[in-house]
């Protein structure tokens, strides 16, 4: 299943990571276990923050992609499903019958 992880990094732990020089290599060396879609950085709230697109197959899996961004930067990350157009397409009679069910004006 395809997941959003927003992954974001402590100042302070971030900081310290970039003037070691282990910032950068550490996040590619996470991000090259994970092998993600797409991953995107910025800032949010202050913080360092990445969003990283991946494939999860089992929920078994998620301490193996969660541990490493705590250990390495004390990060706060939330783990969601997402779907692209062709999967919200796909959801269309799911959101008909919904709507027939429990959408009353």
């Amino acid at each position: 299943m395809r997941m959003l992880m927003k992954v974001s990094i402590p100042v302070e732990a971030g900081n310290a990571a970039a003037r070691k020089g282990t910032l950068g290599p550490t996040i590619g060396k996470i991000l090259g276990e994970l092998k993600p879609e797409a991953a995107y950085f910025a800032e949010d709230n202050g913080q360092r923050t990445g969003y990283i697109f991946f494939d999860m197959k089992e929920s078994s899996q998620l301490p193996a992609i969660a541990e490493p961004w705590f250990l390495a930067f004390n990060a706060q990350i939330t783990v969601r499903p997402a779907m692209t157009v062709q999967d919200l397409e796909k959801a269309g009679p799911s959101i008909e019958k919904a709507v027939k069910a429990y959408g009353k004006s």
